[in-house]
């Protein structure tokens, strides 16, 4: 008999149709059952091993809620027998509703609950923890989850023993995950805590990588890629990476229509065991990464959504580097002007902050300069050393990105059909804090009212040293500091300025966003116990 591994996750929801994500023992049929009659069915596809299906379900009433079921080849799984847990719902937005977007980024896995916990409460957990104790509670509409989903090269206590059983530790990549296999134990770890596997049956996510899903620093810049490729676990680790990615994150991400026209997953499906299908897909993303497209939109009535890949996608060479290759940029500069005027409230969810502390941004660029070579060979080879050492690869050390991002946003933000808001979503920096551009000339800004929200980790350390280091980034002091790293590298001014407008807080946490009409409020709230989430800031972001 077929049995439920993982899963059931709740992926893509509008107003009459949803996907619904598992993994099974074994070959199956796996079958939706709504308490509304409305349902769906698909078979198994089998890639290394394990035995996957994405539940396309129709027939969902637009402004309802309906609970679910989940069974294989007949055989109720979900939910599990004597659950503490409500009954996993699937919510049909009807016209008109407003929308709750709820966001983080960098979730280590949570340890079994008679463990302590070394970085504390897990964000998901507490709000978890707050829905199943209160089903009348304000819940999200979408979870937007924003990198570091996995930790591929930082595991735990338990996956490291399991790594030592099964090849020892002695050999490259040592303590870290090798191949596909080890990369599902990563999954199992992180989506089996009974609090987030309930939570992630019942509210819709969306999902995008960022380093640590595959390697901290992935895709820093061309020697370092170079010198990844001259290892002998490198190709392994990142083909795994990628085939995991796309079975357990990305498939979940696309609509009913995008996966009906999807070539690879009509082959993936097609196969008696599509490892080799899934293999040659992830070879070639890696060989030609402008042929292979990460990033997605997806629509919430009025709110649009731009999830965007900023690690695979990039041009690494040092003449021109880029966060986006051409395609992938022309590519966000369509979503973000396609119909003007159709959605009130732009969300550009990208894994790394475009606006930094004033002082990170310059290092970053001034960091960017030196490795161009613009102060000579020797200072490049210095600039490469630190760009590694010390992370220095957010939009800030894409200058040319950087510029072309604050362009489309400005011109997104403007004229008669402007949104009312462009919201840049991200996580990475093990903090939270707002800032708002501004553009030169005083009046010649957007007409939008355009913010940087960061938020992360949602479970994982923020140590002393990082508390202090942003804490210290954003001060009057540090920026005068950057001030001389930008006239010693001869940079010009950034295309916008910036300043912070709330934060830096620290803690495990959660943003939300409310967006109503054209209105757009902002709630963050930090984990302060597993049954609690505590309110820290409460804003409305609209002018």
């Amino acid at each position: 008999m077929a049995g439920l591994r993982l899963g059931p996750l709740l992926r893509y929801a509008d107003a009459s149709s949803a996907t619904v994500w598992v993994e099974t023992s074994r070959p199956c049929a796996a079958e939706v059952r709504c308490a509304d009659g409305a349902g769906g069915t698909a078979p198994t596809f089998q890639v290394a091993g394990h035995h996957y299906a994405l539940v396309p379900v129709t027939g969902l009433t637009p402004g309802t809620a309906t609970a679910y079921e989940v069974f294989l080849d007949g055989t109720r799984v979900w939910p599990l027998p004597d659950s503490r847990f409500p009954p996993s719902v699937i919510r049909s937005p009807a016209g008109g509703d407003g929308v709750r977007v709820t966001f983080g980024s960098c979730r280590w896995a949570a340890p079994p609950a008679d463990a302590a916990d070394p970085v504390g409460p897990d964000a998901l957990d507490s709000l978890a923890a707050r829905l199943a104790a209160d089903p009348g509670a304000e819940r999200p509409d979408v979870l937007l989850l924003l990198g570091d989903q996995v930790y591929a090269d930082e595991v735990s206590d338990a996956v490291k023993e399991r790594i030592r059983a099964r090849r020892g530790l002695d050999d490259p990549p040592g303590a870290e995950v090798a191949d596909f296999e080890e990369y599902t134990w990563l999954y199992y770890e992180s989506w089996l805590d009974p609090e987030v596997r309930w939570l992630l049956s019942t509210v819709p996510s969306c999902m995008i990588f960022d380093d640590h899903d595959v390697i901290d620093d992935w895709n820093t810049s061309a020697a370092w890629l170079a010198d990844m490729r001259a290892t002998p676990w490198w190709r392994e680790r990142l083909l795994s990476g990628l085939m995991s990615y796309w079975v357990h994150q990305h498939l979940g991400n696309l609509s009913p229509a995008e996966l009906a026209a999807d070539p690879l997953y009509a082959a993936v499906r097609a196969a008696p065991d599509a490892t080799d299908v899934l293999r040659a897909f992830a070879c070639r993303a890696d060989a030609e990464p402008a042929t292979v497209r990460w990033s997605y939109r997806r629509d919430f009535g009025r709110v649009r959504v731009l999830m965007v890949d900023t690690r695979a996608a990039r041009v690494l060479e040092e003449d021109g580097r880029a966060m986006l290759g051409r395609g992938e940029a022309e590519w966000l500069r369509e979503q973000v002007l396609q119909d003007p005027g159709s959605y009130d409230h732009l969300l550009i969810g990208t894994s790394l902050p475009w606006l930094l502390p004033h002082l990170v941004h310059d290092v970053e660029a001034w960091n960017a300069a030196l490795c161009r070579g613009d102060r000579g060979a020797r200072w490049a080879r210095f600039g490469e050393r630190l760009r590694r050492a010390a992370d220095l690869e957010h939009w800030a050390a894409f200058p040319g990105s950087f510029a072309a991002l604050a362009e489309l946003i400005a011109e997104a933000g403007s004229g008669p059909d402007a949104p009312a808001t462009v919201l840049v979503l991200s996580g990475d920096v093990h903090h939270a804090y707002i800032a708002e551009p501004r553009w030169p000339g005083g009046a010649g800004g957007p007409d939008a009212r355009v913010l940087q929200l960061t938020c992360s980790p949602v479970h994982n350390s923020v140590p002393l040293s990082i508390r202090m280091g942003f804490r210290f980034g954003w001060s009057a002091a540090a920026r005068a500091l950057g001030r001389r790293f930008a006239r010693h590298g001869g940079l010009p001014r950034p295309p916008v300025g910036w300043r912070r407008t709330g934060g830096p807080w620290f803690g495990n946490q959660l943003m939300s966003l409310a967006l109503n009409g054209r209105s757009a409020r902002l709630r963050l709230e930090q984990a302060r116990g597993k049954d609690a989430l505590t309110t820290v800031e409460e804003s409305d972001l609209t002018r």
